[in-house]
């Protein structure tokens, strides 16, 4: 079994980390650059540094600060936010990242998942996805999760990685922040029904969450932001706690 990944998470605006609730009511979490070497020191398997309001606002991701957190980290760097074109991936990949994720874009035009895969590679091209439970269906919504759309999570995932996506990155907007655990049974399924790895990510509080995530949800990989930055769990103890459960992670 290949070993599971634990991956911190950046959510960045106006150049700081800050973590919310549900995605809203944001409060400040440090410096990016300065918790990206701590992460990466610590043994975090990879780092995801996203740019929340660059969709929302129209505007590129902060090229310069990539660059300067890759400076920083001697693991895989995957950056999203206001990314649609070649160009855009070309920037990111110069100033350090080794992949990137696309989001809002992708859903409003899916062939630039086949462009991007075809001019960077599958395992460039990380596919995130923002949903929310309603009336029983999971539902994508877009821009940083202000704009809800009529594309169901199981099928908006399928096409994506159908399209050249690399892995899925899916975040539950009902848990995120919550702390009360991942949305296990909903990441099982796509487990089940994609031929790519899926991240979970959103309402991580304690280590056992993270246990169930590879266990009950079958994630890949388990991403986490406030538990990190505000040092309620460490990762060292993190996979030493996963080790002594017999889930394999990189040590």
């Amino acid at each position: 079994m290949l070993a599971k990944r634990i991956i911190p998470c950046l959510d960045i605006k106006d150049g700081r980390t800050v973590k919310g609730v549900n995605f809203v009511d944001l409060r400040d979490a440090g410096d990016p650059v300065e918790q990206a070497q701590i992460y990466s020191e610590q043994g975090a398997d990879e780092l995801v540094f996203l740019d929340i309001s660059a969709t929302h606002e129209k505007r590129k991701t902060l090229a310069d600060l990539v660059r300067r957190v890759a400076a920083q980290v001697n693991i895989p760097f995957t950056v999203g936010g206001g990314i649609s074109t070649v160009s855009d991936v070309a920037l990111l990949l110069e100033h350090g990242a080794d992949k990137v994720s696309i989001n809002s874009a992708a859903v409003r035009n899916p062939a630039v998942i086949d462009e991007l895969a075809s001019h960077f590679g599958s395992q460039c091209i990380t596919v995130t996805v923002d949903a929310r439970q309603i009336d029983q269906a999971w539902w994508i919504h877009l821009n940083g999760g202000r704009i809800a759309t009529d594309r169901r999570l199981q099928e908006w995932t399928l096409e994506a990685a159908d399209r050249g996506a690399g892995e899925i990155l899916f975040t539950s907007m009902d848990h995120d922040g919550t702390k009360g655990g991942f949305a296990n049974t909903i990441t099982a399924e796509l487990a089940r029904l994609l031929p790519i790895p899926i991240i979970a990510s959103g309402g991580a509080g304690e280590m056992q969450h993270f246990a169930d995530a590879f266990v009950k949800g079958q994630a890949d990989a388990a991403l986490a932001a406030s538990v990190f930055h505000f040092n309620e769990i460490s990762i060292p103890d993190l996979k030493t706690f996963l080790h002594q459960k017999n889930i394999p992670v990189r040590r």
